[in-house]
């Protein structure tokens, strides 16, 4: 599929989005801080529906315009719903993982018109945890380790604590584990603080807070997925809370948070099996 590439402003940004035809239904599939380019095999299992993908505030092709250095899904969500109306034929279906997931929760809590289904990918809410105390304590260690340090030893933290298995425990941040040279990173800190996950969204987009009655009563079905290899993570494991806050069950995804990829930044999970999950969900409706 050819993708259309279109840009538009909003708020404090200029974000571009990709347009594939298709006779079907519109299906954004969206993530962050992971941009368009994480999409292109899980797109290619859709060849019936209009795809669109984007890159978010800050990322890639889409520029920050109003001098912030932060973001949160408020506006990540803004930016979407423009999306959506310069797109049209809506109400649109969507696919949103991780960061992306967060976002598009505040989408529908603030446009369910404009969402017919949303699959939630694990969505990485510290607060639909029962750890949630120490683990929002770990996630703020982590940005401080940053303004402090610099990407590398803040970026393996973080790696750390994503496959982190169970509740994490008070303190997490001092435990002894691997070095940013285990990684193929450098502890050297180059001075710069314009990191898109750890300097602009990793603290908005896991404190975001779901506005649970309000997504109850939207208009929006939503779905929270988690993966079946992911158990005990974080991310899975805030996606069964927030499954929990909607009063609905989690659904079982092949693979793991990152199962749709299919050697997209080196990752590969069983796009395939994800993506036939995915469309027997929202064929579900």
């Amino acid at each position: 599929m050819t993708a259309e590439t279109h840009t538009l402003t909003t708020d404090g940004a200029e974000i571009t989005y990709d347009v594939r035809p298709g006779d079907g239904p519109v299906l954004l599939l969206i993530g962050s801080p992971m941009d368009a380019s994480g999409f292109v095999t899980l797109a290619s299992h859709f060849p019936d529906r209009k795809i669109v993908t984007y890159d978010p505030r800050g990322v890639s092709r889409s520029k920050l315009t109003g001098g912030q250095t932060t973001s949160t899904p408020e506006q990540h969500g803004d930016d979407l719903s423009r999306v959506i109306d310069a797109v049209g034929g809506g109400p649109v279906d969507v696919f949103a993982s991780s960061g992306g997931a967060v976002n598009a929760l505040a989408l529908v809590t603030a446009h369910p018109e404009q969402v017919s289904t949303l699959v939630a990918h694990e969505p990485p809410v510290v607060a639909a945890v029962p750890d949630h105390a120490n683990a929002s304590a770990a996630v703020h260690a982590i940005s401080d380790l940053y303004q402090k340090s610099g990407s590398g030893p803040a970026m393996v933290k973080f790696i750390s604590i994503v496959g982190h298995q169970g509740e994490i425990p008070a303190g997490w941040i001092d435990q002894p584990g691997p070095s940013p040279e285990d990684f193929g990173m450098s502890s050297d800190d180059d001075g710069s603080r314009d990191d898109i996950l750890l300097g602009q969204n990793l603290v908005s987009c896991t404190h975001y807070a779901p506005d649970f009655a309000r997504l109850r009563e939207g208009s929006t079905r939503i779905v929270v997925g988690v993966g079946e290899e992911s158990k005990g993570e974080l991310a899975h494991r805030a996606g069964l809370g927030v499954a929990a806050g909607l009063g609905i069950e989690a659904t079982p995804f092949p693979s793991g948070h990152a199962g749709f990829l299919g050697g997209e930044f080196g990752q590969q999970g069983d796009p395939d099996n994800f993506a036939a999950k995915l469309r027997e969900v929202l064929d579900e409706r």
